[in-house]
């Protein structure tokens, strides 16, 4: 991954939740934080913005540690917010939390949802930048164990085909997953293979799978005024899949 990055010389990074597996982080103290991010991504093309989100195993522990500036302190590469915008010029990305969609002792669980889907809708609705990518932990699309969450399809899915999404990106299933909507051209990512790979698991659903991998590796994303490019590599930097896209087309 810091080999791809210096070579595109990358922005950000973007982290689609369960950054501290398997239980989360306890404490601003928990050593997990050093030992999972600061003395691991120790590449020079790897220090730049890390833009993260909380998945389902964040939650498990103290969810709001990660949202801490003491740990922006400890290493200002460190950015997670539970829902936000990132406006990254020809791009705007929708981080959204998913988390309280499926896991029912979140509270007040249905106010919160309807406020985040307000939000994502008004910020949608005000974008504009060429491309618009919605960020969350949990799959919409996915033909491994997860699989779809009905949640998301439910209640999210609806709010980004109305509002012109191009892509959206997610973990939790731990494999590298590209499924295109037959019914609109909303791409379905999914780059979850950081760890614990090799489920074996393929369930096909009814979109277009383009390409799926059940092992581990990580994704990039090149944006311009025009394309979109995105590359899936295996740990070692070797591309397994890329696709590109432009308003209108694909290739």
């Amino acid at each position: 991954m810091g080999i791809i990055g210096e070579k595109m010389d990358f922005d950000f990074v973007v982290s689609v939740g369960d950054n501290f597996y398997k239980n989360g982080l306890t404490g601003v103290d928990d050593k997990a934080f050093e030992e999972s991010f600061t003395n691991i991504y120790t590449t020079k093309s790897l220090h730049k913005p890390w833009y993260t989100i909380l998945g389902n195993h964040d939650y498990r522990g103290d969810a709001l540690v990660q949202l801490s500036p003491v740990l922006r302190n400890l290493d200002n590469q460190w950015i997670c917010m539970k829902s936000f915008v990132v406006n990254a010029e020809v791009a705007d990305f929708f981080f959204v939390d998913t988390t309280p969609f499926v896991l029912k002792g979140v509270a007040p669980r249905e106010t919160y949802i309807a406020n985040l889907l307000k939000d994502l809708t008004c910020a949608l609705k005000q974008s504009k930048a060429t491309w618009k990518i919605v960020i969350g932990h949990h799959a919409i699309r996915s033909v491994s164990e997860h699989g779809d969450t009905q949640e998301l399809v439910q209640q999210l899915l609806p709010i980004l085909k109305a509002n012109g999404v191009d892509l959206y990106i997610n973990g939790h299933d731990h494999c590298l997953e590209h499924i295109s909507s037959r019914d609109s051209s909303l791409q379905y990512l999914t780059s979850g293979g950081g760890s614990k790979a090799w489920r074996g698991i393929f369930t096909p659903n009814t979109d277009k799978l383009e390409f799926f991998y059940d092992g581990q590796g990580f994704m990039s994303l090149r944006l311009t005024n025009t394309e979109a490019h995105l590359a899936f590599y295996d740990v070692a930097g070797t591309v397994l899949h890329s696709w590109g896209l432009t308003k209108g087309a694909y290739y």
